[in-house]
C-alpha cells in the first residue's frame, strides 16, 4: 500500500474531525524482489497489515484493492470503498507515443502476467522483460536504457502526480485493467462498529458496485491475483456492466464475456460473467497459468 494512499484517506478523516495516527507497515511484497508467486503469491502486500488489525495495533487499513485477497480473513471486512482514480493502463515511453509505435521487437517492462499477455495478443512481436520496484524505480530503469517502454498503472502515475511521463492511456479493447485497479480498500475488525461507522463515510457506492462484480468474477473463476484475469465494471445511470476477460500465458488465446445488471444484483452479474467466461475454456487457461508459475 502506497503511503500516499493512507495519507489520503488520513486527510479525509481530519477533515471530519476524527483524530487519526499513522502506522506504516512493511509487507513482504515491500522489501522482497523477484516475481510475486516467488514470494508468496496472493496476499503478500497486505498479510502483515491484516495481523497488526487483528492484533489491535492499528484499528484500520488502507489497501490497494487489487491487493487484498477475494477471500475475507476471519474477522475482518472490507468497511469502505472510496471513488475510484483511472483505472486503466498507460504506456510510458520515450521512443513511442503509442503500442502501434514502438519498435518491432521493442522491450516492454511489466511485472503483470495480465498485462504481458494483453500486450502480446496485440502485438506477437513485442518482448516482455520483468520489472519490480515503486514507480520512481522503474522510471530510472527506463532512462537507463533496459526498456523501450513500460506499462503502469494511470492512478499510480496520477496520483504522484507524473502524469507528464504517460505517453498513451491504454484502451480497454487492448488492455483491461486488474479486478479493482484503482481503487482502495478501507478494512476494519468486523466487530469495531464505531470504526466501521467512521470508514463507511468514505465509501463511493458506484465504486463499491463495480469492484464487488469485478472481485466476485475472480472469486468465481478461482484466479487469484496472479492468473491472466482481467476485469472492469462501469456504472451509468442505475446500471452496472461488466467486462471480463482471460487469456492463455502466451496471449494467443483470449476469451471474453460483458453483461449489465442493477447496481444491487453486482455479486450475481460477477458469477454471470465468470459462468460464461467459464464455458468458453477459462478454467483451463487459468490452471494452465498456475503450472507455469
Amino acid at each position: 500500500m502506497a503511503r500516499w494512499q493512507a495519507e489520503w484517506v488520513a486527510a479525509q478523516l481530519r477533515q471530519r474531525g476524527i483524530e487519526v495516527e499513522l502506522t506504516p507497515i512493511t509487507t513482504t511484497g515491500d522489501h522482497r524482489r523477484g516475481a510475486i508467486a516467488a514470494i508468496g503469491g496472493e496476499g503478500v502486500f497486505t498479510k502483515e497489515i491484516e495481523a497488526a488489525l487483528l492484533d489491535g495495533r492499528i484499528d484500520l487499513a488502507v489497501h490497494s484493492l487489487k491487493d487484498l485477497p477475494t477471500a475475507a480473513a476471519a474477522g475482518l471486512c472490507l468497511a469502505a470503498v472510496p471513488e475510484r482514480a483511472p483505472a486503466g493502463d498507460v504506456l510510458v515511453s520515450a521512443r513511442a507515443a503509442s503500442l502501434d509505435e514502438l519498435p518491432k521487437g521493442a522491450v516492454v517492462g511489466t511485472g503483470s502476467l495480465r498485462r504481458r499477455t494483453q500486450l502480446l495478443h496485440f502485438r506477437r512481436d513485442l518482448q516482455m522483460k520483468d520489472i519490480r520496484g515503486n514507480v520512481d524505480t522503474r522510471l530510472r530503469k527506463l532512462a537507463e536504457g533496459g526498456y523501450d517502454a513500460l506499462v503502469l498503472a494511470e492512478a499510480g502515475l496520477h496520483r504522484l502526480g507524473l502524469d507528464q511521463h504517460i505517453a498513451q492511456v491504454l484502451p480497454w479493447e487492448i488492455v483491461l485493467p486488474a479486478p479493482g485497479q484503482g481503487a482502495m480498500a478501507l478494512q476494519t475488525r468486523a466487530d469495531d462498529e464505531p470504526t466501521r461507522r467512521v470508514a463507511a463515510e468514505l465509501d463511493h457506492a458506484p465504486t463499491r458496485a463495480a469492484v464487488t462484480a469485478e472481485r466476485t468474477l475472480l472469486a468465481a473463476l478461482q484466479g487469484g491475483c496472479l492468473a491472466p484475469v482481467a476485469a472492469l465494471g462501469r456504472v451509468e445511470a442505475d446500471r452496472l456492466t461488466l467486462i471480463g476477460r482471460v487469456l492463455s500465458c502466451d496471449g494467443a488465446r483470449r476469451i471474453e464475456a460483458a453483461a449489465s445488471a442493477p447496481i444491487a444484483e453486482a455479486d450475481a452479474l460477477g458469477c454471470h460473467v465468470a459462468d460464461a467466461l467459464l464455458t468458453q475454456g477459462a478454467g483451463e487457461l487459468i490452471r494452465a497459468a498456475r503450472e507455469s508459475l
